[in-house]
């Protein structure tokens, strides 16, 4: 006669669950010169052999990949996810956002650091093009491309934006030992993207990283904000 199935013999049966997909959403193509050397369809053919399911591109202040990439993660069947990542002057015009309130025009930038954005829509995708041309067309000719916190005012709709990991203007404020600053970036970026904003957290052990991940955590807790898992 058989024996009757028990509960943790039907959980023993019971097939496992898939193991979740890491999906690397700031990727660097060659087109991030100076930071990139993969061509895009190598790009697609390393998520395919490591089970990704989706790859997000991240350039840094162009899309100049953008194109080919969607073209090429498509082909192979994948989730193509388009963003950017901009060097960014937080100041605002007659804002504190910075240590110091901006002076006039000719002041040269102060870039607080790089932030990660991502477009969830047609709109978003347009506000992304508008951006990556700001980087260039509005900076002065001795000035390094990059965005200010008032471009990203009027183009954040449909966005998605992470605060830009060790390299991004929170991190960068913790690391100089400057607490209130750095709350007061990640309270601006949280209010410029109205709920569309995710704290970045990196964990490849260096030390930088250890050292400002316990602030990160509590700034995103105090201020609600969701927190992102990252690999630059």
């Amino acid at each position: 006669m058989q024996k009757p199935i028990r509960d943790k013999d039907m959980a023993r049966m019971a097939p496992k669950p898939a193991a979740p997909k890491y999906v690397h959403l700031k990727v660097h193509s060659a087109y991030s010169l100076l930071e990139g050397a993969l061509q895009i369809p190598k790009i697609a053919k390393l998520a395919i052999a490591h089970g990704m399911p989706a790859v997000g591109l991240t350039d840094t202040n162009n899309m100049f990949g953008a194109l080919e990439f969607s073209e090429k993660l498509a082909e192979a069947g994948l989730q193509p996810i388009i963003g950017c990542t901009f060097q960014t002057d937080l100041r605002e015009t007659g804002g504190a956002i910075a240590a110091h309130a901006r002076p006039g025009a000719n002041e040269p930038p102060q870039l607080a650091g790089a932030v990660a954005a991502f477009a969830r829509s047609e709109l978003g995708y347009a506000n992304l093009m508008k951006l990556a041309s700001a980087c260039f067309l509005k900076p002065g000719d001795t000035e390094p491309p990059h965005v200010k916190i008032d471009d990203f005012e009027g183009l954040s709709g449909d966005l998605i934006v992470l605060t830009g990991g060790p390299d991004g203007p929170v991190d960068a404020a913790i690391r100089a030992g400057q607490p209130e600053l750095a709350r007061k970036r990640l309270e601006k970026l949280h209010a410029t993207f109205n709920g569309s904003l995710f704290v970045e957290i990196q964990r490849h052990g260096l030390e930088h990283e250890i050292a400002t991940e316990p602030q990160l955590l509590e700034l995103a807790y105090a201020l609600g904000i969701p927190i992102v898992a990252t690999n630059e």
